[in-house]
């Protein structure tokens, strides 16, 4: 019974009340004896997780689906299944943005050539600063394109380095991973995975690494899968963020990029790789486990 009233009062707008009574074969005194009723218990929880929720929604730039948004929940100590909360967002018509594939422009077609793939698509390490992958991708605006190359740490999923220019010469990607190198240890022996970019595979870069002790490591041409980490961060980059956007100049760009990698996406979004922890979270705590030993 609670049910069709329910949709009674959800209607109420668009049809007469003694109507719909009547189409249910309810009586109207039951209809407004229910609606002054005081919530039940269930009732009450359920109003307070759909504020709560909104909220974890609304603060992660509506980008959570239902499993990030239960991490949350359950992180603060709030006890709710994952499909309470997601019956509970389809109830409130909650649809998290769903990131996509990106694919750049800048990658070489050609035979595999000499450098070999040393990850074979196993995107997890032990210890940071041991595998990394590295991408470009370029952000449009009215001035023309801002190129930004990253590098991803295996163990924690944070991006550890970072650059942004108007062009994607080498020197974008080596300034990428200087930055990298400058924010985390890199042990000897480090693969440093990419795409078969023409800048990626240059003697340039190769000099580069070795600079670093580092070992180059390439997917092959066209195959997205092979360096999916480095895909799955443009993507989320794109659609949670950068695609409801748009920039009239480069150095605005550049803004709203360094917003979500160290605003959002290192410190505060959720990794499911990460068993729904920050990246940040996952590094701290392999730092703070070695201080310990």
């Amino acid at each position: 019974m609670s049910a069709k009233y329910e949709l009674i009062d959800a209607e109420k707008a668009n049809h007469a009340i003694i109507d719909m009574c009547t189409w249910l074969h309810v009586s109207r005194s039951g209809f407004y004896d229910w609606r002054t009723r005081p919530l039940s218990a269930t009732a009450e929880r359920r109003e307070r997780l759909k504020l709560m929720i909104e909220a974890v929604f609304e603060a992660n730039h509506e980008t959570y689906g239902y499993r990030r948004v239960h991490a949350v929940l359950a992180r603060s100590g709030e006890e709710v299944s994952p499909e309470l909360v997601r019956q509970l967002m389809r109830e409130l018509g909650l649809v998290p943005v769903q990131p996509r594939p990106w694919r750049p422009v800048t990658t070489q077609a050609g035979e595999p050539g000499t450098i070999p793939d040393l990850v074979n698509r196993v995107f997890t390490a032990e210890r940071p600063g041991t595998r990394l992958v590295g991408d470009i991708t370029y952000i449009p605006t009215w001035e023309g394109f801002l190129y930004l190359a990253t590098v991803i740490d295996c163990h924690s999923k944070m991006v550890v380095g970072w650059a942004m220019a108007d062009h994607f010469k080498t020197s974008l990607i080596t300034a990428a991973l200087d930055s990298a190198v400058g924010n985390i240890h890199i042990e000897e022996g480090c693969i440093f995975h990419s795409d078969r970019g023409s800048n990626y595979t240059s003697d340039e870069f190769g000099r580069h690494l070795r600079r670093y002790g580092m070992r180059r490591s390439v997917g092959r041409t066209g195959v997205c899968w092979d360096n999916a980490m480095a895909e799955s961060f443009f993507g989320a980059l794109k659609n949670e963020w950068l695609n409801r956007m748009v920039f009239a100049t480069r150095s605005k760009a550049r803004r709203a990029v360094v917003q979500y990698i160290e605003g959002f996406y290192n410190r505060r979004r959720l990794h499911s790789a990460n068993g729904y922890r920050t990246p940040l979270e996952v590094h701290t705590e392999y730092l703070d486990r070695q201080q310990a030993a």
